[in-house]
């Protein structure tokens, strides 16, 4: 079973859902080992000084930013610790925007959030109303120790956070030498954009991932699993399944008055409290009798 990254919050406005930060992808990456090919032995990465051409010790290694080339300036662990986000395990929604506002640019990363042990109804209750919307969730969140941009989605039955670049990270197009003009500059017909057309049509089709393979990893790990057969190597699998921890939310919070309060809170509507109109009315009608008592004296 699939361990969570962080058990947290989903917050926004004044709820706070339970919930887990679970892997949304799987890593199928064929990674290889150098070896010595006179010995087969591996081969180690060591930390060596650039001037005196020793191994360092991790104690002794710092980290440092290079301002300028050949310059550093070294960081404290303090430092590092001081500029850390201060709200971790949690995913802080801090607005609301259209889906479809967000370029397909800014998309890096999945992740998929499973709600707490008795959290599932405020779980759903936001899944559905971004289903009904078309919106996302945009916040913050921690991933170790990082802070990133997260956008919370609907996808079936789940909530997915969707790790978002930073308009910072992305590089102009313009940057780039792009064909810019119109269809006549660069002389193309309307026969061929009804051709380009019919041909887009015949190949459309209804979009399957799971038609989509990687076929050379396939055969790469057909190759690899025939000589571990030819060699006899035997593999341990691993059998150990970790329990998950459990939330103690609870599924009987009262969401409309949170809703309501987080309105509120928003400005987004403030009713008058009772016990206040309650006063309000009763002032009125002492004042009402008041007079009436006057008149007739």
């Amino acid at each position: 079973m699939a361990r969570p990254i962080w058990t947290g919050t989903l917050s926004f406005g004044l709820l706070n859902i339970p919930v887990k930060l679970m892997t949304g992808e799987r890593r199928v990456d064929l990674s290889f080992r150098m070896l010595d090919s006179r010995n087969n032995a591996p081969i180690r990465y060591e930390r060596v000084n650039a001037e005196t051409g020793e191994e360092v010790p991790w104690k002794e290694i710092v980290k440092a930013f290079e301002y300028d080339k050949g310059s550093y300036v070294v960081l404290e662990e303090s430092d590092i610790a001081n500029a850390a986000p201060d709200h971790k395990e949690s995913v802080d929604i801090d607005t609301f925007v259209d889906l479809e506002a967000i370029g397909p640019e800014y998309f890096e990363k999945p992740y998929i959030l499973e709600p707490g042990k008795k959290a599932e109804k405020g779980y759903v209750l936001l899944r559905e109303v971004l289903k009904r919307t078309g919106q996302a969730g945009v916040g913050r969140v921690v991933i170790r120790t990082r802070e990133y941009l997260a956008a919370v989605v609907p996808k079936d039955e789940a909530l997915m956070l969707l790790i978002l670049r930073f308009a910072q990270e992305l590089v102009d197009p313009a940057d780039y030498k792009l064909p810019e003009g119109s269809l006549e500059k660069w002389k193309i017909t309307t026969r061929e954009i009804d051709m380009a057309k019919q041909l887009i049509e015949s190949m459309s089709s209804d979009w399957k991932p799971e038609d989509y393979k990687d076929d050379f990893r396939e055969r790469l790990s057909k190759v690899i699993e025939d000589r571990v057969k030819s060699k006899n190597v035997v593999r341990k699998a691993a059998t150990d399944e970790d329990n998950l921890p459990e939330n103690a939310a609870t599924n009987v919070i009262d969401f409309a008055d949170l809703l309501k309060r987080s309105l509120e809170k928003k400005g987004g509507g403030k009713p008058a409290p009772a016990k206040k109109a309650a006063k309000k009315t009763a002032a009125k009608k002492t004042t009402a009798r008041k007079r009436t008592g006057r008149k007739s004296a």
